[in-house]
């Protein structure tokens, strides 16, 4: 097809979509002291513009796709910059804090969708050979979210007004939208028409069940530690708190560079490859574990935690969209979307636990909840890889 000739050219343009959708998931973390004082609400309140959002992608997600399934991609991409946009400008013009929230709900349900459709046109546009590298090149504009867009988006607001974060992140989404109307062809696949009985038609596949189980807890597994890292740097390990910025940046380009050997490794041979990967991020874990009173020692562990923290991702994605074509070919988007929900409640279940574990007893607790999710998840998918080696 014609598309495949510019398919870096709509790598590109989705990664680009992708940084701005990433930047809006976590920057009110870094503008909840400002949300707070402007409104005079309590740190409980604003982080609902956090977990409000959480929730928005991991419910929204599955049931867009129902919705979207056979409508044409390209229309679809732009329909959700659009809603994520409309959703930004929401949160910036907010009079009160309940709008606010309304404007997180909205962004957070444009998301979800786009992350999962946007897998499946990479997917697409590559050859078979290449199709986890080049969802991972879209996952990079995430990744790279986390590392520049929200300290960026956090810096702003402090400069200026909290408003102007979310201004300039609804620009970003503006130029997303307009690079996706240009670089992303007509003529992609469409999907079949479905119903709400896809998401049970995926969700009675075991092998699709397990996979989506193995991301959440392989995945989420490192946000028992993630969560609470800078207090874990700063009273464990002793680091500054100038020294914390840096290490966060190199955290985060650890992240970017697991995130690419990630999508090469799993571009064949993916469930060997993950079965590596999880091994790798259990053996961080512990290290941390045994290293996190240490200065020198326990930061390597952290550069480690970020190399293997998403170095699972395009791998994960890819499997699942596999699965769904050959167990629900009418459901492929359902299937990757809740996948993307899949991740979200791994954040949400790794940062439950570990936040419980520093109230009962504290940060060195941390580690151990991380190590059980992704043994958890190397026994899965060893079961799957058995599996697929018995049927040959």
């Amino acid at each position: 097809m014609e598309y495949q000739k510019k398919q870096n050219m709509i790598l590109l343009a989705l990664a680009l979509s992708a940084f701005a959708i990433g930047s809006t998931e976590f920057i009110s973390v870094g503008l909840m002291p400002l949300l707070m004082k402007d409104f005079n609400i309590s740190v409980e309140l604003a982080g609902l513009t956090v977990s409000l959002y959480a929730l928005g992608i991991t419910i929204g997600a599955p049931i867009l796709a129902v919705i979207t399934n056979h409508w044409s991609k390209k229309r679809l991409l732009i329909l959700i910059m659009i809603v994520f946009i409309i959703g930004n400008i929401t949160v910036a013009t907010a009079p009160n804090f309940t709008v606010v929230l309304i404007g997180r709900v909205i962004s957070s349900l444009s998301h979800g969708l786009f992350m999962s459709i946007a897998s499946i046109i990479a997917a697409d546009v590559v050859e078979p050979s290449r199709r986890s590298s080049a969802i991972a090149v879209m996952f990079t504009g995430l990744t790279v979210a986390t590392v520049t867009g929200v300290p960026l988006g956090t810096f702003i607001g402090q400069i200026s007004t909290w408003h102007m974060s979310f201004y300039f992140i609804s620009l970003i989404g503006i130029i997303g939208l307009i690079v996706n109307w240009i670089i992303i062809p007509n003529d992609l696949p469409l999907g079949s028409k479905t119903s709400f009985m896809g998401i049970i038609n995926v969700l009675k596949s075991k092998t699709l069940r397990v996979a989506l189980i193995i991301t959440a807890l392989g995945y989420g597994s490192t946000f028992t530690v993630y969560t609470f890292i800078t207090p874990i740097l700063q009273s464990m390990m002793h680091w500054s708190a100038n020294s914390i910025v840096i290490i966060l940046v190199i955290y985060g380009f650890m992240v970017a560079v697991g995130n690419t050997i990630g999508g090469r490794l799993t571009n064949q041979n993916i469930l060997p490859a993950l079965i590596k990967m999880f091994i790798g991020l259990l053996i961080t874990l512990i290290l941390l574990l045994l290293f996190m009173s240490n200065h020198w020692l326990g930061l390597l562990s952290v550069m480690l935690l970020g190399l293997f923290a998403f170095m699972n991702v395009p791998g994960l994605q890819l499997y699942i969209v596999q699965m769904a074509e050959k167990y629900t070919p009418n459901d492929i988007s359902i299937a990757s979307a809740l996948n993307i929900s899949a991740f979200n409640i791994g954040i949400t279940l790794g940062s439950l636990l570990g936040g419980q574990g520093v109230v009962a007893v504290g940060l060195r607790i941390t580690p151990y909840f991380g190590i059980i999710m992704v043994f958890i998840s190397i026994l899965l998918t060893l079961m799957l890889n058995n599996k697929n080696n018995i049927k040959k």
